[in-house]
């Protein structure tokens, strides 16, 4: 399912709930993987802590390589093209961050959860999408909650070769216990259609561990808070009302809490999760301690044992690398969401995206657009070029019929009506071009620098916006693509303002007082 596809009517009834109480329970085959909670952030710090250990030679550079456990990016079989470079030819970068559940481990099951979780397949409890923003001015944030109801692919474990048949539709957490992370990787690109770059994952000691090498982050409670009823449910959090540094188990208690709150489910246990991510991305930037050369190898230490990551990010020096992309984007350019769902079943966990807001949210960070920009500040105009147009007449446009999806055949004759409408309006070497057109959306294409000017007039001719020209290796000269999103119409249609929907519940970086409302019932 790809994300415009995301609606309510094709879910079917709900099935018997097999999710736990803070941690859930899978039914899938077994995949022990170590996890990662959301402590991702701490791989920004590893390019300060690379830079402290660096002293400390090649052989503890080469144990910290050795700490780091790696697995395969993606166990699907559908894959998603990787993201179209922007008019400067700059990249945006996708990270899937995964949280383990697992109890594979004396530290872990010290942590949570019971005796009886240990050897059942790991779940994905906490699901981040970070986008960085291709001129690395922005970053974005989109959280699943655990339960919400979605198709699964079909995954191949990478080390066993065990086959795991498609799901139609089951809990976003069994991902991960479906071959490893890299499922829960296939699974994020089948829902979105955003190619997923990498991903990092940590397990319940991991999020211990960095916490302590932090040394706390900052949070907030509006009440005092107590996570625990008397069936014994409960994450545990005991809190006195304000804002208080967590570390340690406490840390791992508050990113865990559900009961306690907001309104007790999964959605406010995301927003607590954002809260405690910029806060300890304010805490990072900040803490003076980390320059200390022995505080910088002791965060060096947790940060690569933690984690679990793709090969592309299984080194010291290209978590280093990855460290310094993220450390361009300033606080007041992160933006944390959750993905807008609807309640399915009559279990308030049992959530579906919901139909309209899930897919304009997707959308934005599929189209690169600033979601702290577009959550009521000035969206950035269109670049326009200072490489002036020839006149219309000497511009040679191609043009090609794009309009074919996986659900419909091509608009017939589509190219040979935009090249008319181009010649009426003054392109008079406007031509067909049947090559077949890899680009989804409706897109104007230029090979060279000094043809920027010529494609943005053609976008204009036609309405079209001027961050759809870009300079392509795959094309000569300009050439229009006639994407899925203009199928009819003489003009490209007039598309909406942009705006994220008020259901993602928006948290940027800066906001430095949120705080975290609490479930009646669990004061004290």
């Amino acid at each position: 399912m790809t994300a415009n596809s995301l609606r309510a009517e094709e879910f079917p009834a709900g099935p018997a709930d097999r999710s736990g109480d803070e941690g859930g329970k899978g039914t899938t085959a077994p995949r022990p993987r170590r996890g990662r909670r959301i402590l991702k952030w701490s791989a920004a710090t590893l390019a300060l802590l690379v830079i402290g250990t660096a002293g400390a030679g090649y052989v503890y550079y080469e144990h910290l390589n050795g700490n780091i456990r790696k697995a395969r990016l993606n166990l699907g079989d559908s894959p998603v093209p990787v993201a179209t470079p922007n008019a400067q030819g700059q990249t945006p970068l996708n990270i899937l961050l995964i949280g383990s559940d697992s109890r594979n481990t004396a530290k872990d099951l010290k942590l949570g959860g019971s005796k009886g979780d240990v050897g059942r397949p790991p779940l994905a409890d906490v699901q981040m999408l970070l986008h960085l923003s291709a001129d690395r001015s922005n970053m974005s944030v989109i959280s699943l909650p655990r339960d919400t109801m979605i198709p699964i692919p079909k995954c191949t474990d990478a080390d066993t070769k065990k086959v795991y048949p498609a799901l139609s539709l089951s809990m976003a957490n069994e991902s991960l216990g479906r071959g490893g992370p890299g499922c829960t990787v296939a699974t994020w690109q089948q829902l979105t259609g955003v190619h997923i770059d990498h991903f990092m994952m940590v397990d319940f000691s991991g999020v211990v561990a960095m916490a302590d090498a932090i040394g706390g982050v900052p949070v907030c409670v509006e009440d005092n808070v107590w996570s625990h009823t008397s069936s014994g449910h409960g994450s545990g959090l005991k809190l006195e009302k304000g804002t208080h540094p967590v570390k340690g188990k406490q840390a791992l208690q508050w990113l865990r809490t559900r009961y306690g709150f907001e309104d007790g489910t999964d959605i406010g246990r995301t927003h607590a999760q954002h809260m405690y991510m910029n806060s300890m991305v304010r805490q990072l930037r900040a803490n003076a301690r980390l320059g200390n050369p022995g505080e910088m190898r002791k965060l060096a230490e947790a940060a690569t044992d933690a984690l679990t990551v793709d090969d592309g990010l299984g080194t010291v020096k290209k978590l280093y690398d990855l460290s310094m992309e993220l450390q361009k984007v300033p606080t007041k350019g992160i933006t944390m969401t959750t993905l807008p769902t609807v309640q399915w079943t009559q279990d308030h966990n049992r959530l579906v995206p919901a139909p309209n807001d899930a897919e304009q949210l997707i959308s934005m960070v599929r189209d690169d657009d600033s979601l702290t920009s577009l959550a009521g500040k000035k969206p950035t105009p269109d670049p326009t070029s200072t490489d002036p147009a020839a006149p219309p007449a000497e511009i040679a446009v191609r043009v090609r019929n794009g309009t074919g999806t996986a659900m419909e055949a091509p608009a017939p004759q589509r190219a040979s009506a935009i090249a008319q409408v181009l010649r009426t309006n003054g392109f008079t070497s406007a031509s067909t071009d049947t090559t077949p057109a890899a680009e989804p959306d409706t897109e104007v294409l230029y090979s060279t620098a000094d043809q920027e000017g010529d494609a943005q007039a053609v976008a204009d001719a036609l309405h079209i916006p001027l961050k759809r020209a870009r300079q392509s290796d795959e094309v000569q000269g300009v050439t229009l693509v006639v994407g899925e999103d203009w199928r009819t119409g003489d003009t490209f249609p007039k598309t909406k303002p942009k705006k994220v929907p008020e259901s993602a519940a928006v948290l940027n970086g800066e906001k430095t007082d949120a705080c975290m409302k609490i479930q009646p019932g669990f004061t004290w």
